[in-house]
């Protein structure tokens, strides 16, 4: 069998010829994937830093239409700081720990299924690959594959059927220490020109500058690591802290008449 070979192609200008009269070879780009792995902590972040930054910061501004003393305000928000950052961080650890029992108890049920029906659970695993594409001797071989191993089989169903994967067993603590660290970082934000011994108006106009500026920031990092539009997303987030603490300032200051 005689081989045909192509002539040579003219070069093109975005492939300038060689000295020699050969192609130049193109450069060869590397597809890197850059997946990021740490959403479990992002949210636990966001959560945390989202509230921290907008409570606090609204009861210091409704305290502030209130009372004229910074120590009184200071105190009532590191209080309100402390009980937050317990509160978020118990229902962070609850959150996950919920999640774990959740897929535990998933794991023992489908040990039993396929034990005690595996005719049914078979099926379930051909028509995950039915939904994949897959039909004729090649689906019967993908299922066989499968179901040959009880473990295996349990794995692929807790994944594939249930959409459920085995939590890390660490991250009840985890997220409850991020998320309570989160709260406390964000809400010691507005809190501290209380600290600087100045008067209350003056401690109130420097910690709406600097908790709104920090909104924004935070709400712009969110957008980036979410894949939402970094400036819509800024702008919503101080929008949201500003009405939550302009609410409470002016329902203050109708209580205090």
């Amino acid at each position: 069998m005689t081989l045909k070979h192509e002539p040579p192609k003219a070069h093109t200008p975005g492939a300038p010829p060689h000295a020699k009269g050969t192609s130049r070879p193109l450069p060869r780009h590397h597809h890197v994937e850059a997946h990021f792995s740490g959403s479990e902590t992002v949210r636990d972040v966001v959560l945390g830093m989202s509230d921290g930054l907008t409570v606090p910061f609204a009861l210091a501004a409704g305290l502030s239409g209130a009372v004229a003393s910074s120590r009184v305000i200071l105190v009532a928000g590191v209080a309100e700081l402390a009980a937050g950052a317990i509160a978020m961080g118990l229902g962070g650890y609850l959150a996950a720990k919920s999640e774990a029992d959740t897929w535990h108890s998933e794991l023992k049920r489908e040990y039993e299924e396929v034990k005690d029906v595996p005719v049914e659970e078979q099926e379930e695993v051909r028509k995950v690959f039915r939904g994949w594409g897959l039909e004729g001797g090649t689906l019967e071989a993908a299922t066989h594959a499968v179901c040959a191993n009880h473990h295996r089989w349990v794995d692929f169903m807790m994944r594939e059927e249930l959409n459920l994967s085995e939590p890390d067993p660490k991250r009840a603590r985890v997220s409850a220490l991020t998320i309570g660290g989160s709260y406390v970082a964000g809400g010691a934000i507005p809190l501290a020109p209380y600290l600087l011994g100045v008067p209350v108006t003056t401690a109130l106009a420097t910690s709406v500058v600097v908790t709104l500026l920090a909104l924004g920031v935070f709400g712009a990092f969110k957008g980036k690591l979410t894949g939402r539009p970094i400036v819509s997303e800024a702008l919503r987030t101080v929008f949201v802290g500003a009405l939550a603490s302009g609410a409470a300032y002016a329902l203050a200051r109708l209580i205090s008449g």
